[in-house]
This record gives structure tokens, sequence and C-alpha cells, in this order.
């Protein structure tokens, strides 16, 4: 006849320590933490939304206000340096996105890289194709007036058209609503006629872009702040978007 004491000398654990060894693995725990991995992997590869919208919005509301200033003062047809300096905004703003979308997925492989580099070309082929239109229609004889209005309209199409395939590639309901913003920007601006259009643009599209660059900051400090959080609590380190 045995004791307790034996059976416990004999290879049976103590209950305390075989209740222990049961709560050392919790699967929600394990979830979340794989799910918090997966979202720092996706951070690091995606486009930062904050970045892309300061560009466009600052390239969009300077380049439009000299538009709208230099108009002004020539009775409604902005000079050839107002023009100089717009475009080479747009340029800098279709360069930083290029290469900000190439070097953030560079990393991946597969389908997403696939998408991520076939949109930040989207971009550049857009606006490759842009002037060729412009240069098309005063060609055919339309005023300046008809020239400036098609100008802005067709800006605001192709980058609201970018701005929709790229809500939907990447399941990003804020980019997509942007995407409707200067979609409509443009249709209010081309009724507005000129120069008026000129501070439409600068004003309701290159502030949409900013009031998106205040939003995406002020949730991507969220998403930091809890994954702080909830690494302080769990003693597992930093939290989801920590740099």
């Amino acid at each position: 006849m045995t004791t307790p004491e034996h059976d416990d000398a004999a290879g049976r654990e103590p209950d305390e320590h075989r209740g222990h060894g049961r709560s050392a693995f919790d699967p929600a725990e394990s979830l979340r933490l794989i799910e918090e991995s997966q979202q720092r992997a996706r951070a690091a590869t995606e486009p930062d939304g904050r970045l892309l919208y300061l560009v466009w919005g600052v390239a969009w509301l300077a380049g439009y206000l000299v538009l709208w200033t230099s108009a002004r003062s020539a009775d409604g047809a902005p000079g050839g340096v107002a023009f100089a300096v717009f475009f080479a905004l747009l340029a800098a703003a279709i360069t930083i996105t290029v290469v900000h979308s190439g070097v953030r997925s560079a990393g991946t492989r597969g389908p997403s890289a696939r998408v991520g580099m076939m949109y930040g070309w989207s971009w550049a082929l857009g606006f490759v194709a842009y002037p060729f239109v412009i240069s098309g229609i005063a060609r055919a004889g339309a005023s300046d007036e008809v020239i400036g209005l098609v100008a802005n309209a067709l800006a605001c199409a192709v980058v609201g058209l970018l701005y929709l395939a790229g809500g939907t590639f990447f399941c990003d309901n804020r980019l997509y609503v942007l995407g409707l913003w200067i979609l409509l920007t443009g249709g209010v601006a081309t009724i507005a006629g000129m120069p008026a259009t000129y501070l439409v643009m600068a004003l309701a599209g290159g502030g949409g872009f900013l009031v998106m660059c205040g939003v995406e900051s002020v949730l991507v400090a969220r998403r930091r702040h809890r994954g702080r959080a909830s690494g302080a609590t769990t003693g597992v380190g930093p939290g989801v978007g920590d740099d």
C-alpha cells in the first residue's frame, strides 16, 4: 500500500505544477501575438500614407495657389513661371510616390509585391500621358480657358481613380474615400471656371490631402499607443506600428 507522498515521488507531479503547465499556453494570447506580428510586417512593406498624403497635399496646395495668384494678376491666364513651378511640384510628388512605393515593396515577394510595384508605376504612367492629352487639345484649337479647365479636370481624374484603385487593392477605406473626394473636387473646380478653379483645387484638393495626412497620423499614433500598452502588460516588447 502506497501513500500520496509515495505517488508523487513515483512520478506524478503535484497539482499546482500540473495546473501551472496548462496555463502557460494561452491560445488567445498566442493568436493576438501572431496578428500583431502580421500587422507589423504589413506596416513595414506597405506605403506610408502619411508621407504620400503630405507630399501631394503640399504639391497641390502650393502649386495651385501659384497658378491662382498668377492668373489673377494676368487676367485669367497664369504665366509660364507659374506653370513651371506647378509641374515641378507635381514631378517631385510623382517621384517620391514611385520611389517610396518601390522601396516599401522591395522586401516582399509574390502577388503583393507585384501589386505594389504596378500601383506605384501607375502614377508615373498616368502623368506621362497627361501632357500629351493637353497638347492634343491645344493643337485642336482649344482656348486657353478650355485647356486650363481640362488640365485640372484630367489631373483630378487620374489622381482620384488611382486612389480608388489603391483603396480597392489595399482594402483601405480612407484611400477610397479620398479618391471620391478628389473626383468631386475636380468636378466642382471645373464648374467654378477660371481663375477660381485654381483656388478650389488648392483648398479642396490640397487641403483634402493634408486633412487625410492628419487623420492617418492620429490613427498611427493610437495604434502605437495600444501596442506599447499591450507590450507592457504582457511583457512581449513593442507593439504594432513601432518603428
